[in-house]
């Protein structure tokens, strides 16, 4: 195992401009409100320093996580000991280089990107309005919502490539599918991305974005922490119809629930541990596929605890 003391510090003396957090509290950075400390946390500036920093710890043999703003993960309670590398507010510019393109940091949330774009009176992105989570995750697994995905108005990603490289990529040779994308279960690091949008009225944007979000507060248990959708749509189906249908509304381990609300969500109702929310999932899949026959699959990252 890696001393991650001495790889801190080398970390700084490479990159006096790197964010570097140890022991850092991920149940604090999590949606789900779930999970111990990271060794290490890194939130780099810029994709140079990330493409650095990742050198410098593949090269130490360290355990390392790349995510954005932790909303689809489910974190190991006795934490992770190795290095987090998050996207999130150091990389979260936005810009507009034409009338129709918009670029923008891998650590901007998909809500910040939205309204960006409304501002702009660019249409387009309405249906990410208040997806949680941020451009890098959201581009990593195709986020879409309300008939909408990434990957229509996405143009193009640049990345940190297994080799430490930066690189780029039109979305065209990404693989871009239902929550899914060539960055899936990969080590490349999405940094930036690029969406070309279309003009249209401010008023109607905002207005359009203003339906969705109250759509999601009537369904939706935007008020207790969960990490979004549990399971990815089945090929026959909805996960969510398929979990009510089972009578599983309100089932519980622990601090874990299924929420009563809208069933294609776990919650955490308070002081809900990692190990809850793992058996409630198992629970939840053992009995739908008991009661129609399909196999759920878990649309929130399970971390495994290291070190």
């Amino acid at each position: 195992m890696p001393d991650y003391s001495a790889l801190a510090k080398d970390l700084k003396a490479a990159l006096p401009g790197l964010e570097l957090l140890e022991y850092e509290p991920m149940d604090e950075r999590c949606s789900f409100k779930i999970g111990g400390r990271a060794r290490l946390m890194l939130l780099p500036g810029s994709a140079e320093d990330a493409a650095l920093a990742l050198k410098l710890l593949r090269a130490a043999g360290a355990d390392i996580l790349l995510c954005g703003n932790c909303t689809n993960l489910l974190m190991p309670d006795e934490g992770y000991m190795g290095a987090v590398v998050c996207m999130s507010k150091p990389m979260s510019a936005l810009e507009s280089p034409d009338g129709t393109r918009i670029r923008a940091g891998a650590g901007a949330t998909l809500n910040a990107l939205a309204v960006f774009a409304a501002r702009h009176s660019l249409t387009g992105l309405e249906f990410a309005h208040g997806i949680p989570g941020s451009v890098g995750g959201g581009v990593a697994m195709n986020a879409g919502a309300y008939g909408g995905e990434l990957k229509d108005v996405l143009e193009s990603v640049e990345f940190v490539d297994t080799d430490g490289e930066i690189k780029s990529l039109p979305a065209s040779e990404l693989g871009l599918g239902y929550r899914r994308s060539a960055f899936s279960g990969t080590d490349k690091l999405i940094t930036s991305a690029v969406f070309r949008l279309a003009p249209g009225s401010e008023e109607d944007i905002r207005a359009r974005m203003a339906e969705l979000i109250e759509k999601r507060r009537a369904s939706q248990p935007l008020d207790m922490p969960s990490a979004g959708s549990t399971f990815k749509r089945p090929a026959n189906g909805y996960a969510a119809a398929l979990i009510d249908q089972a009578g599983l509304k309100g089932l519980s381990v622990g601090g874990a629930m299924v929420s009563t609300k809208h069933a294609g969500f776990v919650v955490n109702t308070g002081g809900a541990t990692c190990a809850d929310v793992i058996a409630l999932m198992d629970e939840i899949r053992r009995r739908v596929f008991e009661f129609s026959g399909i196999e759920l699959e878990p649309e929130v990252k399970i971390i495994k605890a290291v070190g």
